[in-house]
C-alpha cells in the first residue's frame, strides 16, 4: 500500500471512532438513559477539558521519548478499551468520569494524527501542502460513515455506538503499529522552561490588544461551536414524539440529515482561499459568525416535512461555513501576526480558546440553560426556544466582534498563505 493511501487510511479511521457516536450520544442520553441537560452538558465538556490538557502533554512525550506512530496506537487502543465500559453506566456522574479518561486518550490523538502524517509525507519528499489537505478530507468522510453506519444500524439510541466506535478504536491501534517509524525528534531544547514546553510562552500575546479581543472571541465562539453537535440529533429525533411525525425520514434517519453538515465541510474547505483573497480574514470570521445566526435559527423554525424540512437542510449546509470559515481564518489570523518563534504555541493558544476553554464553557452553560429554563415537566425540551438564545447569543458575538475588532486587510499576505 502507498504511504499516501496509508496516511487516508489513518485520517479516515482517526475520526470514525469520533463520529459513531458524538452526533447521537445525545439521543442516546435523553431519549434511552432519560438523563438530565445539566448532566449532558459536564459530559461534552469533557472534550474541552482533554483539549486544555492533554495534547501539550503528549506533545512532549512523542517529542523526547515515544515514537508517535506508537504512542498513538496505544492512546487508541486505550480509548478503545474504556468505550467498551460506556453502555453499562447507570449514573450520569459515573458516565462523566469515565468519558473524561476516554477523551483524556482521544483528544490529543487528533494532533498527533496530523504530525505523524506531516512527518512521514516530508521524510518521503513530498509537498505537504499538497499532498496533505486531500488526505485530510478522507477523516470527514470517515466521520461520516460512522454516522450513517450507527444510524442504519439502529444505533442511535442505542449503547451500541460505543462498541461500533471502540472495534473499528482497536483496529486503528493496531495499524498505527504498522506505519513507518516516527522517532522523536527532540526538537525541544532540553534546558527549555515547562513554560515553553507546553507552550504557555504564548500567553504573552494577550498582553497586546488586538490579540486579546481576538482571543477573547475566540473563546466565546467555541462555546458555540459544538452545540449543534449536543443536541441537533436529539432534536430532530423529538418530533418522533409528534404522532404525525414519528415515521418520518428526519426521525428515523436524522442522523443522516445531520451528516449534510459534514458533507458541507468538505464542500466549504475549499471556497476558503476565494473567501480569504476577496474578503479578507476578518470579513470571512464576520461571515462564520453570521453564518452560526443562521445554523441556530433556521433549526429554530424547521420540520420534518415542507418549508421546514428546507429550512433544517439549510441549517445543515451553513454549518460547512460556520465551522470551517472560523476555525481557518483564525489560524490564518495567528499565523500572519504573530512571531515565528512563538506561532506554534500561538496556533495552540487558539485552539485552547476554542476547544478548550470555550467549549468547556458552552458545554456547561447550554447544558444548565436547558436544564433549568427550557425543560418541560415531562422532559420535553422546547427546542424552538433553545435554538434562538443560540441564534441570539451568536447575533450578540457577531456584532460585538463587527465593532471592536480592527483588522486591515492585505491580500498579498492573504495570497501567500493560501497559494
Amino acid at each position: 500500500m502507498n504511504l499516501k493511501l496509508r496516511l487516508t487510511v489513518l485520517s479516515f479511521l482517526q475520526f470514525f471512532v469520533w463520529g459513531a457516536w458524538l452526533i447521537t450520544i445525545g439521543v442516546y442520553w435523553f431519549g434511552t438513559k432519560h438523563w438530565g441537560g445539566q448532566e449532558f452538558g459536564k459530559v461534552f465538556a469533557t472534550l474541552g477539558i482533554a483539549s486544555l490538557i492533554m495534547p501539550a502533554l503528549v506533545g512532549i512525550i512523542a517529542d523526547r521519548w515515544v515514537n508517535a506512530e506508537k504512542l498513538y496506537g496505544i492512546l487508541h487502543i486505550l480509548y478503545g478499551i474504556i468505550l467498551v465500559f460506556l453502555p453499562s453506566i447507570s449514573t450520569p456522574e459515573n458516565f462523566f468520569w469515565i468519558m473524561l479518561i476516554a477523551m483524556m486518550f482521544y483528544m490529543p490523538t487528533i494532533s498527533l494524527s496530523n504530525s505523524i502524517a506531516y512527518y512521514i509525507l516530508k521524510n518521503n519528499n513530498y509537498d505537504v501542502v499538497k499532498v496533505f489537505p486531500p488526505i485530510r478530507v478522507w477523516g470527514t468522510i470517515g466521520f461520516i460513515v460512522a454516522m450513517w453506519i450507527t444510524n442504519l444500524t439502529g444505533n442511535k439510541d442505542s449503547g451500541s455506538q460505543f462498541y461500533i466506535a471502540a472495534a473499528v478504536a482497536f483496529i486503528l491501534g493496531i495499524y498505527a503499529f504498522t506505519l513507518p517509524k516516527c522517532p522523536p525528534q527532540n526538537l525541544i531544547p532540553a534546558n527549555a522552561t515547562l513554560s515553553e514546553k507546553l507552550g504557555l510562552n504564548a500567553f504573552s500575546l494577550l498582553k497586546d490588544y488586538k490579540m486579546a479581543l481576538f482571543f477573547l472571541f475566540s473563546m466565546f465562539l467555541g462555546a458555540a461551536l459544538q452545540l449543534t453537535n449536543m443536541y441537533g440529533d436529539t432534536y430532530l429525533s423529538d418530533f418522533g414524539k409528534i404522532p404525525a411525525y414519528a415515521d418520518s425520514f428526519v426521525v428515523k434517519r436524522s442522523t443522516l440529515i445531520m451528516s449534510i453538515s459534514q458533507i458541507s465541510e468538505t464542500l466549504f474547505i475549499l471556497a476558503i482561499p476565494f473567501f480569504l483573497k476577496r474578503y479578507g480574514i476578518k470579513n470571512v470570521m464576520l461571515l462564520s459568525m453570521f453564518a452560526w445566526v443562521l445554523r441556530f435559527g433556521f433549526f429554530a423554525y424547521g420540520g420534518p416535512e415542507g418549508f421546514g424540512l428546507g429550512l433544517i437542510i439549510l441549517s445543515c449546509i451553513v454549518y460547512g461555513m460556520a465551522f470551517d470559515f472560523f476555525n481557518i481564518s483564525g489560524s490564518l489570523f495567528v499565523e500572519t501576526t504573530t512571531d515565528y518563534k512563538i506561532r506554534s504555541s500561538a496556533q495552540g493558544l487558539f485552539m485552547m480558546m476554542t476547544n478548550g476553554f470555550g467549549a468547556i464553557g458552552g458545554s456547561l452553560l447550554s447544558g444548565w440553560l436547558i436544564q433549568q429554563y427550557f425543560t418541560l415537566e415531562n422532559g420535553d425540551k422546547m427546542w424552538q426556544e433553545i435554538w434562538l438564545v443560540f441564534a441570539g447569543y451568536a447575533l450578540v458575538i457577531t456584532i460585538l466582534f463587527a465593532i471592536m475588532f480592527k483588522h486591515k486587510h492585505d491580500p498579498e499576505v492573504i495570497a501567500d498563505l493560501t497559494h
